[in-house]
């Protein structure tokens, strides 16, 4: 960063300070204790925390303290009177109180020395940065920094996002805050940037999600709550923020790779535009997905998320029956998931394509620890909840997955698994004998983008148990039209519940229309 301030300029990344563009000469511990008070311009910083950061926590005497802060205001042209740069606080610490111009200094000509930045043409990195404070925050505001801060923790967990650190990216503070330069700085494609609005008792926390090549704003968001529930609520945001961006982020990274020649993307660019075709769930995309995932893998063997989308590819030519022989696509959907997994164990993509495997050698159960594990290493990866779900659902085993289905729909409302989460819904109110909500749940199930005719079938038996029969009707011609050749066997094939009462009152729901 540059700050400037009056005729001064401090340029962290050269370590100098000029004043009219002429160097100003300064010891290393003066220029170190100059750095920390005007990056932490916002608040008092404490005797105790110069003392830990400038003399790396070794014990000083005050008088050493004093000496460097008058060397200091020297430099400047202030002194303890005017105290025009350095406010003290006597007994409590310094704060600098000149109004400050900050901007991202340029990048350097590279050398040896220089500290390797993430490769733009690479998987997709980000910056969260500090979050302006408006208004009276009194004790609340911390919240400006512990927010961002816990994103960058949880984001970190993300085996696919190169997440710049916290004391790298909270350099860049409010006001001072353009995603372009910041971009070109760390060689970052996305920030996210955040407001924090505190009026009386209410506190409104706004964020915006920018790609940096132009600062086009991508995704946005609002928050409000009262004040003294932030903390109650502090994790649900959290949570949605991040459940947006694994979803926005890779849209994003799809369209621009549409942007490129096909024999000019990458393997990552490969990878994105695989996923686009793979949850439009049709024949035609999933050829195309599993191009791309090969495309991938071909320009980078050791790409475990590549091979993650592979099988996942080969799971869904399988489970919806694209082939009339589903043998060969179960044996590659099993193939790459543990190739992913074999390259990258920690990745939750690759823990889900494992966990589903299962489903098609007749093992839910089997697989339902690998789902569970794809949701400890991302608490907030939406899709890994709705298949522990969908497995729990149909085995009548594990966690109650009403209360799962409910939470990946608040972190992903937008998912294109959204028809499956509905679904699944719909199939627990049955199991409850709540036949009206099931037939709710399951028309909106039906009418998802995205829907297979394995979701119009659930449709067909949801309005029969409900005794709808127009509706019912509607939807088994709808079945027809799509896969004539469907049956009873197709369905329990892939929805294979355990619970012999839900299956007898299903098998009597779509018989009476000739399934």
């Amino acid at each position: 960063m540059i700050y400037g301030f009056e005729n001064f300029e401090l340029d962290t990344l050269k370590a100098e300070l000029r004043k009219d563009g002429a160097d100003v000469a300064l010891e290393p511990q003066v220029f170190s204790l100059l750095c920390l008070l005007i990056e932490n311009a916002e608040r008092l910083v404490s005797k105790d925390e110069i003392i830990e950061k400038v003399w790396d926590g070794r014990i000083v005497s005050d008088s050493a303290l004093a000496s460097r802060i008058k060397t200091l205001r020297a430099a400047l042209g202030d002194d303890g009177k005017a105290q025009r740069f350095i406010r003290t606080a006597h007994g409590q610490g310094f704060r600098f109180v000149a109004e400050t111009r900050n901007r991202a200094a340029p990048p350097s000509a590279p050398d040896e020395r220089d500290v390797p930045r993430p490769d733009l043409s690479a998987k997709p990195s980000i910056a969260i940065l500090p979050f302006r404070l408006v208004g009276v925050a009194g004790a609340n505001a911390g919240v400006a920094d512990a927010l961002p801060d816990e994103l960058i923790s949880v984001l970190a967990r993300l085996r696919w996002l190169f997440v710049i650190a916290r004391g790298t990216a909270f350099r860049f503070r409010p006001p001072e805050q353009d995603v372009v330069e910041i971009g070109a700085a760390l060689g970052v494609r996305y920030c996210l940037t955040g407001t924090i609005e505190i009026t009386g008792d209410k506190i409104v926390v706004a964020v915006e999600l920018a790609e940096t090549k132009n600062g086009g704003v991508i995704w946005g968001e609002r928050f409000s709550t009262q004040i003294d529930d932030i903390h109650e609520i502090r994790e649900r945001i959290i949570k949605e923020i991040v459940a947006a961006l694994e979803l926005h982020i890779p849209m994003n990274e799809a369209n621009l790779a549409r942007l490129k020649s096909p024999d000019r993307l990458d393997a990552w660019s490969s990878y994105h535009v695989g996923l686009q075709h793979l949850y439009r769930f049709n024949v035609k995309d999933n050829a195309a997905a599993l191009a791309m995932f090969e495309k991938a893998i071909g320009a980078e063997p050791g790409f475990a998320r590549a091979h993650a989308g592979l099988s996942c590819a080969h799971f869904q030519n399988a489970f919806l029956r694209y082939k009339p022989d589903r043998g060969e696509d179960a044996k590659s959907a099993r193939l790459h998931a543990e190739r992913s997994m074999e390259l990258d164990p920690l990745d939750p993509f690759g823990n889900f394509a494992l966990g589903r495997v299962h489903w098609l050698e007749d093992d839910i159960i089997g697989g339902a620890g690998w789902l569970d594990r794809s949701v400890s290493l991302s608490p907030n990866y939406a899709q890994g909840i709705y298949a522990r779900a969908w497995a729990n659902a149909v085995s009548g085993e594990g966690a109650p997955p009403l209360e799962d289905i409910d939470l990946a729909l608040s972190l992903s409302p937008l998912d294109p698994f959204r028809y499956g989460m509905l679904g699944v819904r719909a199939f627990c109110h049955i199991a409850d004998g709540d036949d009206a909500a099931a037939a709710r749940w399951g028309e909106q199930a039906a009418r998802a983008p995205g829907a297979h005719v394995l979701i119009a079938a659930i449709a067909v038996a949801v309005h029969s148990l409900n005794g709808d029969e127009e509706q019912a009707q509607r939807w088994a011609d709808n079945v027809r039209a799509r896969k004539s050749d469907l049956t009873q066997a197709d369905f329990f094939e892939a929805f294979p519940f355990r619970r012999e009462d839900v299956r007898k009152r299903l098998s009597g729901a779509l018989g009476k229309y000739g399934f």
